[in-house]
């Protein structure tokens, strides 16, 4: 961690030279988010609810998951760049060295610029914590923490298998991006409302819903006690992220420059 620490701040010394740059491009992101919550609040005004959930409810469950994805995204975008790597022979530098592989290439790349995006997640979640007359305990409180842990893990995750793939590919498979930036979208609203089958994709193979609905049904007085520890367990789906990862690390050979 404190080789993780010296790249935390390299980057942002790097970035501190063009503070104007930055502050413009935490802007755009927060107001790319604030168009979502637009179109949210366009649709709860003709419709009172969606599947039961109001739209307050909603705002609780779309700030949480917006929060997990850009903090994934601020901490594992190195993988999501990992493409440009590999065809430029950077990783070969990468395995030579008496480092941890997955450690340099998370500091390969920090987004700070997604304080923007968190911001406005921070945002819709205070204020449908604040009106979706969720009765608030200390469980309650843990849920969310334990949401927030599981999200960003499982984002991760998932960013991690995109990296996986390109030892095989060489160049970045686009379709991953349905489960990134498309689980961002889609992930505004409770899983369920888009059925059954896909309500069990989301619980069996890629676990969303352990990190969104479930929980949420908890913080609804919906939903199981066990529920509160869904997120954690879907930090197992880290594991076979983990082993692809590895798997693609011990047949990887140099792409070239």
């Amino acid at each position: 961690m404190k080789l993780y620490g010296k790249y935390f701040a390299m980057h942002l010394k790097a970035l501190m030279e063009y503070k104007t740059s930055f502050l413009l491009t935490c802007i755009g992101q927060f107001l790319v988010s604030f168009n979502v919550f637009l179109g949210m609040h366009f649709m709860f005004r003709r419709f009172s609810n969606v599947q039961g959930f109001t739209y307050n409810e909603v705002l609780l469950c779309f700030g949480i998951t917006l929060m997990e994805f850009s903090l994934a995204e601020s901490v594992a975008r190195g993988f999501d760049t990992f493409d440009s790597m590999i065809r430029q022979g950077e990783f070969d530098r990468v395995l030579v060295r008496p480092r941890n592989e997955i450690l340099q290439v998370l500091g390969n790349r920090i987004e700070f610029s997604r304080v923007g995006r968190i911001l406005q997640a921070a945002a819709m979640f205070i204020y449908g914590f604040s009106v979706s007359q969720v009765r608030w305990n200390f469980g309650k409180i843990i849920a969310v923490l334990f949401m927030l842990v599981g999200g960003t893990v499982v984002f991760t995750g998932i960013f991690l298998i995109y990296a996986a793939l390109c030892f095989f590919t060489i160049e970045g498979l686009e379709f991953v991006n349905i489960f990134t930036d498309g689980a961002r979208e889609y992930g505004k609203y409770p899983v369920s409302i888009y059925g059954k089958r896909m309500l069990l994709i989301c619980t069996f193979v890629v676990p969303y819903a352990l990190i969104q609905y479930y929980p949420l049904l908890y913080l609804l007085d919906r939903g199981k006690p066990y529920y509160l520890f869904l997120p954690l367990a879907a930090c197992l789906f880290f594991l076979p992220c983990f082993l692809l990862w590895k798997l693609g690390v011990k047949h990887y050979t140099s792409a070239g420059s």
